[in-house]
C-alpha cells in the first residue's frame, strides 16, 4: 500500500529520507538566510507542523496520485497554505540534492571518453533511445497562448518534452517543456539534441526521419518507412522493423513508468512555470527506484 501511494518501497524510501534529514538543516539555515537586510535570527520564524518525514510522505503521494490540496488538506491534517508552503520547500531540497535528475546524469554522459566509461552509463550494447512525450495543460486565456500550446495531434492544449534513456530505462537527458503548436517531434530534437559518445547508437522512431542525413557523424537507428505508392514492404523490411520495434519498447517502458506518477498523466493544474521541476523530480524518483531496486 505504501508503494502504490508513494511510488517507493518502504526501505527505498527510509534511505532517501537520509539523506534528505542529513541535508535538511544547512538547507533551511541557506534558504532563511538568503534575505537581504534580516531583521530576525535564523530559527524565527513559523514552524512547519509536520516533521521533516511526514512532509516528504506527502511530496510523493501527491505527486504519484495529483489529489487536490483539498484532499491532502484532508489526510494531512493541515490547511490548504500550509500544504502549498511544505509541498514547495521540500521540492526545492529533494530536486537538486537527493535525486538523480537527468541533468546530474547528462553533465556525466557527455564528457565519457572511453569504452570503459560508456559501458557504465550505456551497458548492453552501447544504445540510446530517444523519444518525446505530450501532456495535456488546461485551455490558456490568452488567445494567442491557445494556438502556441494547441496540438492538432492530440486535439488538446499540451507541453511536450524530449527524453533520452540507456538499456535500463535510466533517464540521462531531459528537455525543458516545449510548446506543441505544430512543433514537431524532429524540430524539438534537432534545437535541442542532446551529445552522446561516438560509440553510442541512437534507437529512434520515424518521427525522427532525417537525423541519419543531418547528423552523419551519429550513429542513428530508424525503421524501415513504407515506400511510396503502397508498395509493401519486402520480408527482410517487415522483420528488421519488427527487431526495431522490439528493441525501442524499452523507451515507452520508462515514459509508461514516469506517466505513473499522475503529476505528469494528467491535465498539469500547477503553474506551468514550475513543469520543468516537477518533471525533474519524477524523472529522479524513477531513476532512483531503478538504481536501488530492492
Amino acid at each position: 500500500m505504501f508503494k502504490s501511494f508513494t511510488g517507493l518501497s518502504v526501505q527505498q524510501f527510509d534511505n532517501i529520507y537520509k539523506e534528505i534529514k542529513s541535508k535538511y538543516e544547512k538547507y533551511e539555515i541557506k534558504r532563511l538566510s538568503f534575505k537581504r537586510n534580516r531583521e530576525r535570527v535564523v530559527g524565527a520564524w513559523r514552524h512547519f507542523k509536520l516533521i521533516v518525514e511526514d512532509r516528504v510522505i506527502m511530496v510523493l503521494v501527491y505527486y504519484r496520485l495529483y489529489i487536490t490540496y483539498t484532499m491532502t488538506e484532508f489526510l494531512f491534517g493541515l490547511d490548504q497554505s500550509n500544504v502549498c508552503r511544505d509541498i514547495q520547500k521540500i521540492e526545492g531540497l529533494i530536486r537538486p540534492q537527493c535525486l538523480p535528475i537527468p541533468h546530474k546524469l547528462y553533465k556525466i554522459t557527455k564528457r565519457l571518453k572511453t569504452k570503459e566509461e560508456v559501458e557504465q552509463y550505456f551497458p548492453a550494447g552501447f544504445l540510446a533511445f530517444i523519444d518525446t512525450t505530450e501532456q495535456p495543460i488546461p485551455r490558456p486565456e490568452n488567445r494567442i497562448r491557445r494556438k502556441l500550446y494547441y496540438s492538432g495531434k492530440k486535439k488538446k492544449h499540451t507541453v511536450k518534452n524530449l527524453y533520452m534513456i540507456n538499456n535500463e530505462k535510466t533517464i540521462l537527458y531531459k528537455t525543458k517543456h516545449k510548446q506543441v503548436g505544430r512543433r514537431h517531434d524532429y524540430k524539438i530534437y534537432k534545437e535541442n539534441r542532446p551529445d552522446t559518445p561516438k560509440d553510442v547508437e541512437s534507437i529512434v522512431d520515424l518521427g525522427f526521419l532525417g537525423v541519419e542525413k543531418d547528423y552523419p557523424e551519429q550513429i542513428s537507428s530508424l525503421p524501415i518507412k513504407k515506400k511510396k505508392g503502397n508498395q509493401d514492404l519486402t520480408i527482410e523490411e517487415k522483420e528488421y522493423n519488427r527487431i526495431h520495434s522490439k528493441k525501442r519498447i524499452v523507451i515507452e517502458h520508462a515514459i509508461c513508468r514516469l506517466k505513473k506518477y499522475r503529476i505528469i498523466s494528467e491535465v498539469f493544474r500547477n503553474k506551468l512555470r514550475k513543469y520543468d521541476m516537477v518533471s525533474d523530480i519524477v524523472s529522479g524518483l524513477v531513476n532512483y527506484r531503478i538504481m536501488n531496486s530492492i
